[in-house]
């Protein structure tokens, strides 16, 4: 518990914020097998610990040529005791032999929500957790404006109509610094990304940017969430509290 005070404070306060747990939530946990999602799911066990309301079920989605190895995640699992579902699908098939797409980033994220969203159903959850963390929304606010033209990142909470599945991101405030230390320290059983674009995407050089203006810049990371937040007129991450605050449907 003393190494994940910073993570479980974070999550405390986006839950605080944005309303993402209620009580008799079943909370459907998107596992990649990346330190974000394992960190999430470890974190989100012992948040569950202290408020008691709602119960958590840990999905893998299979994305590579060949079925993965997740027994030490199935063992990591069971010691939190936390269920796990592992489907497999023909994402890697779909997105590499016969999509033509030089950038198969967009259409993964889109398939792999669809297929977590109903997997949820499936399992008789009404929310899904996925591990996005604080430096994952401010590139994808680099990647709007420099490739898109537009204001825009994901939003903390997302309501999907058609699986009538809430979209939940507990450690949107976390910091990727904080993840990297825990997934050491915890020695979490990370699996290796079978994907062939993995660091040769848009993101990686969002993340190269933002490393890269970080450094010159040392806050730019908090003063940019706090941007998110700041202005009314522009907010896109509206606090449930707040009287003007709307629910986002869509991504």
């Amino acid at each position: 518990m003393f190494f994940m005070k910073v993570t479980l404070g974070c999550i405390r306060r986006a839950d605080q914020d944005f309303q993402l747990i209620e009580p008799g939530d079943r909370i459907a946990v998107g596992v990649s097998g990346g330190k974000d999602s394992l960190l999430m799911l470890y974190a989100l066990s012992l948040y569950r610990r202290i408020r008691k309301d709602f119960t958590l079920h840990a999905v893998i989605l299979t994305s590579g040529p060949t079925p993965p190895d997740t027994s030490a995640i199935e063992a990591f699992c069971d010691r939190l005791e936390v269920p796990l579902t592992v489907q497999y699908t023909p994402l890697y098939q779909i997105l590499f032999e016969s999509n033509q797409d030089r950038s198969p980033c967009p259409l993964c994220a889109r398939m792999r929500r669809a297929w977590l969203c109903e997997t949820s159903q499936t399992l008789s959850c009404n929310k899904l957790a996925l591990g996005h963390h604080r430096e994952d929304a401010l590139e994808t606010l680099l990647m709007s404006l420099i490739y898109e033209g537009r204001f825009h990142t994901f939003h903390p909470k997302t309501y999907m109509s058609r699986t009538k599945i809430t979209v939940i991101r507990p450690i949107v405030y976390v910091p990727e610094r904080e993840i990297i230390h825990l997934a050491r320290v915890l020695n979490l059983p990370v699996m290796q990304n079978p994907c062939p674009a993995n660091g040769h995407t848009k993101r990686q050089e969002m993340k190269a940017l933002l490393s890269e203006l970080g450094r010159r810049y040392p806050r730019l990371q908090e003063t940019m969430l706090s941007a998110l937040q700041n202005d009314r007129q522009y907010s896109l991450w509206e606090k449930a509290a707040h009287p003007w605050a709307k629910q986002s449907t869509v991504e």
